[in-house]
């Protein structure tokens, strides 16, 4: 069905338009804490946040809205996305918020909604939220109007939970680690976990303004951590996104490494160690052949999920995976987390490098990834039912049968089809991506 409200990663949009909008967040928490008001226990939210400015009216909004119907909030201010997932579980809460739209700019905004298990929640709950957030509430009796208030110690019970998933008998003395926080959530906690573990820390992208956020800094923007771990002589770069679910890697020779590296990186150790499930991982449609490819020579697969953390996580624990992500560094790490964490699967990368005692190029580099073009193409109309398209579609496939992969899809936020091709030939593919772009704008 189509949505009004609920994307694939919650609700997003432009700060003050519709729906990210302090009346329709106000709703967003009526409709959602009414429909978790189950039992007679005192019912709680967590409401967490990261560094933009429309931040402060959000958590607001939403707290009105929880507070109206009868739910006690629990502010957290600024940490990460995966936080909120643990404080929930931890605070046995009925439903955890985070407000962000993770590496989006400061204009945007968004609220991403956590059951009492620590999961986003599942399509069937957003769908009862969105039908009660444009209908008519009960609102609490007074005497039954929930509390609000904050706590204090949300960053530390993070940073001793993202602590505990490093291995006990590794420390990272003498490691010298530049992390890119984004001036976002994790500005304050990742850089701290470091240098409690024993890292030499630089930190940069940690001076959040409400307006910097994801600017020119962190995973999306990853130019300013390669220069810096050039200029301080740094072992390994280490880039979160504004929300801190997300990680991208740099090494020493200021190379960068994508999650599909990192995935291999994790999984490969996981099956050393026996403790990989599921016999092999679940990524996106838009991770490399190489990777795929990569796990078939060590006997396992490749379970290929919809783009979005969401769809990998819906995989993972139908299939029993407790690897997976994608390839722009959402990782979920099933035995740790509930959700993506970039910090978590830093560590986890931190762990990895600091056993081998060999550079990070050397260490972090697990396949060499078959040539990937990816472009995104403007449409009006129903290009993709063009005939003159379709047949394009069928004999680049043909083309590519055995040597990679074609491709082709509408962008859920924008009138956008993005065409992927992969390949042993360069050159094909290029031409390939080229010829169908061209196709869609004239058809």
């Amino acid at each position: 069905m189509t949505r009004k409200y609920f994307g694939t990663d919650g609700i997003r949009g432009l700060t003050n338009a519709s729906p990210m909008t302090a009346a329709i967040a106000m709703k967003v928490g009526q409709a959602a804490g009414t429909r978790f008001l189950r039992g007679n226990h005192k019912h709680q939210v967590v409401i967490a946040k990261d560094t933009r400015l429309s931040g402060y009216m959000m958590e607001s909004a939403l707290t009105a809205g929880f507070t109206s119907v009868g739910m006690d909030v629990i502010q957290a201010g600024p940490i990460p996305t995966p936080a909120v997932a643990m404080l929930t579980r931890s605070l046995r809460a009925d439903l955890g918020v985070m407000i962000s739209a993770s590496h989006n700019a400061y204009q945007d905004n968004g609220i991403k909604l956590f059951g009492p298990d620590g999961f986003k929640l599942s399509d069937a709950d957003e769908i009862e939220i969105e039908a009660m957030i444009d209908s008519d509430v009960a609102l609490a009796e007074p005497k039954s109007i929930g509390r609000a208030r904050r706590i204090e110690d949300a960053r530390g019970r993070y940073i001793h939970f993202a602590k505990a998933t490093f291995p006990d008998d590794l420390r990272l003395d003498g490691l010298k680690v530049v992390i890119d926080c984004a001036h976002g959530a994790a500005y304050g906690c990742a850089p701290q976990a470091l240098w409690e573990l024993g890292a030499d820390v630089d930190a940069i992208g940690v001076t959040p303004n409400g307006f910097n956020i994801n600017d020119q800094f962190g995973s999306t923007h990853p130019k300013a951590l390669q220069m810096r771990v050039l200029e301080v002589g740094a072992d390994i770069g280490i880039a979160l996104d504004g929300d801190a679910d997300r990680l991208i890697v740099v090494d020493e020779k200021g190379q960068i490494v994508d999650g599909d590296q990192i995935m291999a990186l994790i999984t490969g150790r996981a099956q050393d160690t026996g403790t990989l499930k599921g016999g092999g991982l679940v990524a996106t449609v838009m991770s490399n052949l190489g990777l795929e490819r990569w796990l078939s020579g060590r006997g396992l697969n490749l379970h290929r999920a919809g783009v979005g953390d969401r769809y990998v996580l819906e995989a993972m624990r139908a299939g029993g995976y407790n690897i997976g992500g994608e390839q722009s560094g959402h990782l979920i790490l099933a035995d740790h987390s509930t959700t993506g964490d970039g910090l978590v699967a830093a560590l986890q990368v931190l762990a990895a490098l600091v056993a081998s005692a060999r550079p990070a190029s050397e260490v972090l580099h697990i396949f060499d990834p078959v040539p990937q073009l990816l472009k995104s193409v403007r449409f009006t109309g129903k290009p993709l039912d063009d005939d003159q398209v379709k047949a394009l579609i069928a004999s680049s496939e043909a083309r590519l049968n055995g040597h990679g992969r074609l491709l082709i899809r509408k962008s859920g936020t924008e009138p956008v089809i993005r065409v992927m091709a992969e390949g042993d030939d360069k050159q094909m593919v290029k031409a390939i991506v080229e010829e169908i772009c061209a196709a869609v704008v004239a058809a």
